[in-house]
């Protein structure tokens, strides 16, 4: 007969069974210790290494023997701290209490077996010298089958750690993993390599607004006091729009990406969720051409560093989930230049999907999986909210998702086709830039007739800074129909290189061939792509496809042909205006330009 005594679930073979609880590798469950200390209100974080020199079977090497994690959080009382190892137990398991990154009562037992057989936590609030004690070691477990805890008791914190770390906080909390047996990297300089770019992304917008340093150390489990690596994590931000990241130079303290959209880059959905309205947020951006200007710029170190970011970036309370991969097309090199973020509150983890070891949103990527079918169904004549009412009625949780979803794919649709245009003139821009001689002879023609008393109207623009100029050159280009990624670069590489004159090609409904734009000291001629003389004299000259010597010669004759049409046409234009002050004017304003002309073809 069995014995009521007897429990459902074995604390010996469920401990070893918890183990395996899915956490990516050790940077992942390292995570869920930091989260802890954000939700404790620790404003220092240090990731603590502690290596060994140790007898291999043919030489001596370093081994990553204990990892800890010690904040200057609130600390934890004595009763809380005997909570604090037991799975599923917390305090923030109550709906009302979802405010923070913390929430399933899971992270430090679960993610602290998955990488080692015992656990110490030591937690203080009134110093470290009153700090208590609790455990929980793998082995104990199992071999004595027990599935009480130990009660917290007052304890001092190992001598290893108070000789490296240079100050404790009034109060706060470390963790000490130890009997690891289950890392993926078995050095500590190896697991911060790993680690520091997943940290620096998942904590980014709290290390970016100052709200946390994570401090990262390698030391010597023998020797304390001696420390091979120590640093500060740098936020990892993979849609680009901060400043001061981990992003190689030049975009090391400048954000590398635009907003896509301008200041309208964001959305907000309001989510209809239980009977209660949650924002969701959608943030989208595009790589600079700045970033791209280099012929083959992916495999330069901000490219490479930016194929490392690709994904939608999904953000739970300010801390990160995942690069979500669904929609992305990996075999395209250019879906890098891209970036997504959507965040949303805890109160939406289950619509969310978001699982206990916070590692992925599986309802909002399963959503997205859905796109094709979604969109197969808008082709057909259905539209959203027909989707989204179809989906409830079959009882679906992640219907409130389907507008979020079907949002994002077209952003990524119109991301790509702005990219792949991008990429299309990236080599005709930058020919454009190969030389430019045109501009800066025009340029000190122009600087030559100023000393002689002329005065241009743009000139007064030339005592604005160099960012006012380029803002006003790139927005009055924008208006003018100019991609914002153009118009940016024309503007950056006009102030640059103190240009006065810039050449630019959109299509403009207007029967004129080119316009002259005074804007930031400079003067942008923007040629009319619509207009004849454009086909007859840039396009038939800039076409380098062939370059054998008759196609040569054709393309001058039809270049020639073109100008002298274009002659032609001024001609007739002075001769069917009638005889009075207004064709004395226009024969003056050609007579006029031809002398300036005249200066500024002048070999």
């Amino acid at each position: 007969m069995i014995s009521l005594k007897n429990s459902y679930v074995p604390a010996h073979l469920a401990i070893e069974a918890m183990r395996d609880n899915g956490y990516k590798n050790t940077a992942y469950a390292v995570c869920e210790l930091i989260d802890n200390s954000i939700q404790a209100n620790a404003s220092h974080v240090q990731l603590l290494c502690g290596e060994a020199e140790r007898q291999l079977s043919t030489r001596r090497s370093s081994k990553l023997e204990q990892i800890a994690v010690l904040d200057n959080g609130d600390g934890m009382s004595p009763d809380v701290l005997a909570l604090s190892l037991q799975f599923g137990n917390g305090t923030r398991l109550r709906k009302d209490q979802r405010t923070g990154i913390g929430r399933f009562g899971m992270g430090l037992p679960a993610s602290s077996i998955s990488q080692c057989k015992r656990v110490d936590v030591w937690s203080w609030q009134d110093g470290v010298e009153n700090a208590y004690h609790v455990y929980l070691d793998v082995n104990e477990i199992k071999n004595t089958k027990s599935s009480s805890m130990p009660e917290p008791f007052k304890k001092a914190v190992p001598y290893i750690y108070s000789k490296v770390v240079k100050e404790f906080g009034r109060t706060g909390t470390l963790v000490v993993w130890s009997s690891i047996d289950r890392l993926m990297w078995n050095k500590g300089e190896t697991l911060l390599r790993h680690s520091e770019s997943l940290i620096g992304r998942i904590y980014r917008k709290f290390i970016h607004s100052n709200q946390l340093k994570i401090q990262m150390t390698v030391f010597d489990l023998d020797n304390p006091s001696y420390v091979s690596r120590d640093q500060l994590s740098k936020p990892n931000d993979p849609c680009y729009l901060m400043a001061k990241t981990n992003c190689p130079e030049p975009f090391h303290n400048k954000p590398m990406f635009e907003k896509h959209g301008g200041e309208n880059y964001e959305r907000i959905f309001r989510v209809n969720y239980k009977d209660q309205n949650h924002d969701i947020f959608v943030r989208t951006s595009i790589a600079s051409l700045e970033a791209r200007t280099d012929d083959n710029a992916g495999n330069t170190p901000h490219g490479k560093h930016a194929k490392d970011n690709t994904g939608i970036s999904v953000v739970r309370a300010g801390r990160e989930l995942e690069l979500d991969q669904t929609l992305v097309s990996q075999s395209d090199p250019t879906e890098r230049w891209w970036g997504i973020e959507v965040e949303f509150p805890p109160s939406l983890d289950e619509l969310m999907g978001v699982t206990n070891n916070k590692q992925t949103a599986r309802n909002f990527s399963d959503i997205l999986g859905m796109i094709h079918q979604i969109i197969d169904l808008q082709r057909k004549g259905k539209d959203i909210d027909e989707i989204k009412e179809e989906l409830e009625e079959e009882g679906d949780p992640r219907a409130p998702l389907i507008e979020v979803a079907d949002y994002i794919y077209k952003q990524i649709t119109s991301l790509r086709k702005l990219i792949k245009e991008q990429t299309k003139g990236m080599r005709s821009k930058s020919k454009r830039y190969e030389n430019t001689e045109i501009e800066k002879k025009a340029t000190e023609y122009t600087q030559e007739r100023k000393r002689q008393g002329f005065v241009g109207s743009s000139d007064i623009d030339e005592a604005l800074t160099p960012e006012e100029k380029v803002e006003n050159i790139r927005t009055d280009l924008i208006t003018s129909g100019v991609e914002e990624e153009e118009a940016q670069e024309i503007a950056v590489y006009t102030v640059t290189n103190n240009l006065k004159y810039s050449f630019t090609e959109s299509y403009f409904e207007s029967d004129a061939f080119f316009t002259v734009q005074p804007s930031g000291g400079a003067l942008n001629i923007l040629l009319n792509r619509n207009h004849p003389a454009y086909e007859h004299l840039i396009e038939v000259l800039d076409n380098n496809e062939s370059s054998n010597s008759r196609d040569l010669q054709d393309r001058l004759e039809k270049a020639s042909e073109g100008l002298r049409l274009l002659l032609a046409a001024w001609a007739r234009f002075e001769d069917e205006i009638p005889d009075g002050e207004r064709k004395d004017d226009i024969q003056d304003a050609r007579k006029d330009w031809g002398r300036i002309a005249k200066k500024f073809l002048k070999k």
